[in-house]
């Protein structure tokens, strides 16, 4: 079957490798490694016999993930990162390849080839990076949009590298195909921009008209990998250009679709790079080299993490991010095979050379995930040891907190709490660990601490011991615990509302004595519910039972001893005992045109109105001397008796049958 068995055999080994890392807790990247280099030809067993056709359709997997990119990329996330992207990173990469030149001088290392490393290493994985930010659930925060700003202008200084380097013996000659390359991508981008944002958008249209998801799906394949195509043609990266129709895309009606067609297709491509990154890692040659091995993974993960810690710092980056930055960038790209390659087959670099530098560029890769994942530990650490550093408080008041609200989280949960309990001049502060959100809060004049909530120093910034309420708004229930039993430990008397993501977890908040629980899902399908029984014209009465009755089975047997609840299932229960209703006053009903107390509704009837909806506005409890008109929503309460006999009392057939009620 040729490539089509290896393809086979490759997804259903990376699928097996892939189980036994999420089993392990560890991202799948590695999985998709494992499965290259069990398959690869240095290996032996079962071996791919087309290595080199993976790799190609590799390169498919690079440009999906670019195009991806470009799809969930923004003009407004870069500009909020423009300036360590597009003046930060040129820096970076003179600064690396400074530093890796004098490693290789320092190995003895002829100066060409100490060169060539520094620019090999200069470069950061953007398919790690993603993948690692995708499984992590950072996507979206300050620390990952300075990552990705800083791989996106990596990625476009690939191409002057390509250019450059072999054209080190005759440096005019460069400089002349270097300029022509500019003016190239220069006139691409022009044409993109000009053409591509009118054309695309249009192309979609009307292919979203035909009706067919298939064809859609298609479409957007052809976009991103055809425009890729095309830059490849004129001499730019195949990446590069697909990178770009993402982006232009990304700006139409149909980015979200587009984005949300394309992501399986991006998924199953990537898993080919990986493996084919791990079919070049031959083991014998890390074996026979794993001291020299060992030193440049250690030299140079220390080395970039912190040159990009130092230049996020310098950029005015503060907290979490330089450590996000450091320990996310230090790897090496994808991107330094493809320009290894061009310098084996320029002879500007041999082929143990090219074996070296691809043996350290995988195992930085498959470090990546693991360093990565310990950003919050290691940032907690610093937290501990150096307690004397102050935090970034915004915006607090001048006397200080006192009798507040604590919310942790500012999130768009987070955020609506806080926007109603300023409208009501409530005292409250926010901790956020994200710096973007942080902004957010700051631009809205809300006092904002940066911080994890769950640390003890975060705590005594946010004054816990003086307040009065504490809302956590975050689904995490290892990160949500954590912040309770610090807050209940230095404040016993504070009201813990929190936000839970499982009712399995139900049994943990009742161990720490919290009984104000909101499980967000369990809410939205109450409210479907609601919306679909009123369309079914279900009595409102019947409709509030129902509801009442899921949310005493959901939320009743994991806070059974809770005090507030049993007394607010009470109330509820009496609401129910005298069955409050709602009526609309029909134009032949007797009452319209008098008042309360002419009509003596208690007197006769034994029911009570209790509130009346006229033109949009409620009235609670009407005085005796209101009239009633016709169209009223009138809310009765009072035992069945006494509402038929309301009912028997109010209305009056017309000529055509009808009744002069209307039930809600």
């Amino acid at each position: 079957m040729g490539i089509a068995a290896d393809i086979i055999i490759l997804i259903v080994t990376a699928f097996c490798c892939g189980l036994i890392m999420q089993r392990l807790h560890q991202p799948l990247i590695l999985g998709y490694l494992l499965a290259g280099v069990i398959l690869g030809p240095n290996t032996g067993g079962i071996t791919i016999a087309e290595s080199h056709d993976i790799e190609l359709l590799a390169e498919i997997g690079v440009a999906l993930l670019l195009f991806a990119l470009g799809l969930e990329f923004s003009l407004k996330d870069l500009k909020q990162v423009r300036y360590i992207a597009l003046i930060g990173t040129p820096i970076q990469i003179v600064i690396t390849i400074a530093f890796g030149f004098a490693i290789g001088r320092f190995l003895g290392w002829d100066w060409l080839t100490s060169l060539w490393f520094g620019a090999l290493i200069s470069l950061s994985s953007t398919m790690v990076i993603l993948k690692t930010l995708m499984n992590q659930g950072w996507l979206g925060t300050l620390s990952s949009k300075v990552m990705i700003g800083m791989l996106i202008v990596q990625d476009l200084a690939v191409v002057p590298l390509m250019i450059i380097l072999p054209q080190l013996n005759d440096p005019a000659a460069g400089l002349g195909t270097l300029g022509f390359a500019l003016v190239k991508a220069i006139l691409f981008l022009a044409t993109m921009l000009l053409l591509g944002t009118k054309l695309l958008p249009v192309l979609l249209r009307h292919i979203v008209r035909l009706g067919s998801r298939e064809l859609f799906l298609l479409a957007i394949t052809a976009i991103g990998l055809g425009v890729g195509y095309a830059t490849y043609l004129v001499g730019l990266s195949f990446a590069f250009g697909a990178f770009v129709a993402g982006m232009v895309l990304s700006e139409s009606d149909y980015g979200h679709q587009a984005l949300s067609d394309i992501i399986p297709l991006r998924d199953l491509f990537s898993m080919l790079f990986f493996a084919s990154v791990g079919m070049l890692l031959d083991p014998d040659f890390l074996l026979e080299n794993l001291g020299q091995v060992l030193l440049l993974v250690l030299v140079v993960a220390l080395g970039k993490g912190v040159i990009f810690g130092f230049l996020a710092r310098f950029f005015g980056y503060r907290n979490v991010i330089p450590l996000a930055v450091g320990l996310g960038l230090f790897q090496i790209g994808e991107f330094t095979f493809v320009l290894a390659r061009v310098g084996v087959g320029t002879g500007a670099i041999d082929s143990n050379f090219f074996n070296l530098i691809l043996t350290v560029a995988v195992m930085t890769m498959v470090m990546t995930p693991l360093l990565s994942g310990q950003t919050g530990r290691l940032y907690a650490l610093k937290k501990k040891w150096f307690r004397h550093e102050s935090l970034e408080l915004i915006n607090f008041p001048d006397q200080g907190l006192r009798d507040h609200v604590v919310i942790v989280g500012g999130g768009r949960v987070g955020m609506q709490v806080a926007t109603v309990l300023a409208r009501l001049a409530t005292p409250f502060v926010l901790v956020e660990l994200d710096q973007h959100r942080v902004d957010q809060a700051k631009e809205a004049g809300y006092p904002v601490v940066y911080g994890d909530g769950s640390h003890e120093i975060v705590q005594e910034a946010l004054a816990m011991k003086e307040a009065s309420l504490l809302v956590v708004t975050t689904p995490g229930i290892v990160v949500a615990r954590a912040i309770i039993q610090h807050a209940l430990k230095v404040n016993s008397r504070i009201q813990v509302v929190s936000r839970i993501a499982d009712p399995a977890f139900f049994e943990v908040f009742k161990e720490l004595g919290v009984s104000d629980l909101v499980y967000p899902e369990f809410e939205a399908s109450l409210e479907i519910t609601r919306q679909a029984l009123l369309h079914l014209h279900i009595p409102a009465t019947e409709i509030e039972r129902q509801t009442e009755a899921m949310r005493h089975q959901l939320l009743a047997p994991g806070l059974a001893t809770s005090k507030e609840y049993k007394t607010l299932g009470q109330m509820r229960a009496a609401e129910q005992h005298f069955d409050l209703q709602w009526v609309r006053l029909e134009e032949h009903n007797r009452l319209v045109g008098r008042s309360i107390g002419e009509a003596e509704i208690r007197k006769t009837t034994g029911a009570s109105v209790v509130g009346i909806i006229r033109d949009g506005q409620l009235m609670p409890n009407p005085e005796v001397v209101f009239r009633f008109q016709t169209g009223d929503l009138v809310a009765i309460i009072g035992s069945a008796e006494a509402r038929e006999n309301f009912l028997g009392f109010g209305g009056q057939r017309s000529q055509d049958g009808s009744e002069g009620w209307a039930l809600i």
